[in-house]
């Protein structure tokens, strides 16, 4: 790879451990995984070996994947790996995987994400568990990102349901927004392995460099987001990001090792590692 890189510059930038005074962690960071994304027949991902590795579990509810077995299963090794679980809800898009964009008003937004939430902290509840958070999957996700009413549609759905739920959105996007205008709990999110824009958007999948494939690259990353509220662009520029939780997918070829790295280069750099919301 190039010297000149940009992510390659990261990735030796992250060398070193930094100086933690008196044993008190530099930064704090929540780890959060899509997960339970395995429906009927299909198997999708490892979600029992990637938890111990996260903090947080985002569950899909069955619009873009999962189902209420696949929600249960999840649920438990969620409870049992210690990991805040959350909604993950999506688009009724099952064979597009949530990914396509839908031409959808914001009182449907609001009623599909009602109706997720209610799906999954039921399954929570039944199982002795807490909802804690909600997070959008894919393409409503970005969406909402860019669009105030969609963005203001999923917030009311989180508050009216739950407005002791936390919601995690991008980082500076039109989510955040709407959840802090509400007075709800918010997370701004950061991505391990997509790339950035200079007004700090992500780029589109498909573009070069909006996906990171190195797993040393992808930790330096979020060591670096951590520590300074910054990344990289593959343009080299550097960009300001306010990271409170950082997602790292969980269906992609090396998602375990992706996991196992960023957790490894966290803990290293003395970042201390816990779900959002906790004290």
């Amino acid at each position: 790879m190039d010297e000149r890189d940009p992510l390659l510059r990261e990735k030796k930038a992250a060398g070193p451990t930094p100086d933690c005074q008196e044993g008190r962690p530099a930064a704090r960071i929540d780890l959060n995984c899509d997960l339970g994304e395995s429906f009927g027949a299909y198997t999708l991902g490892r979600d029992a070996e990637i938890l111990p590795y996260v903090t947080s579990a985002n569950i899909a509810c069955g619009f873009h994947a999962g189902d209420p077995s696949v929600m249960r299963r999840t649920v438990r090794l969620a409870l049992a790996a210690g990991a805040a679980i959350g909604a993950h809800p999506g688009l009724p898009d099952l064979a597009g995987f949530g990914r396509r964009n839908m031409d959808v008003t914001a009182d449907e937004v609001y009623a599909m994400t009602v109706y997720q939430i209610g799906a999954l902290e039921a399954i929570v509840r039944a199982e002795g568990g807490t909802l804690r958070h909600v997070k959008p999957h894919g393409a409503l996700y970005n969406m909402a990102a860019a669009r105030a009413d969609l963005a203001e549609a999923i917030a009311e759905a989180v508050y009216r349901t739950n407005p002791g739920l936390t919601l995690l959105g991008l980082a500076g996007g039109e989510s955040t927004r709407a959840a802090e205008r509400l007075g709800l709990r918010t997370a701004h999110e950061a991505f391990a392995d997509r790339g950035y824009r200079a007004d700090g958007s992500l780029m589109p999948r498909g573009l070069p460099g909006a996906l990171i494939g190195d797993a040393g690259i992808a930790a330096a990353r979020v060591v670096r987001m951590a520590l300074e509220g910054r990344v990289s662009t593959p343009e080299g520029e550097d960009v300001p990001l306010r990271a409170d939780t950082v997602c790292l997918h969980g269906d992609g070829e090396h998602a375990l090792e992706f996991a196992r790295r960023i957790r490894a280069a966290c803990e290293g750099a003395g970042i201390e590692v816990r779900p959002v919301g906790d004290a």
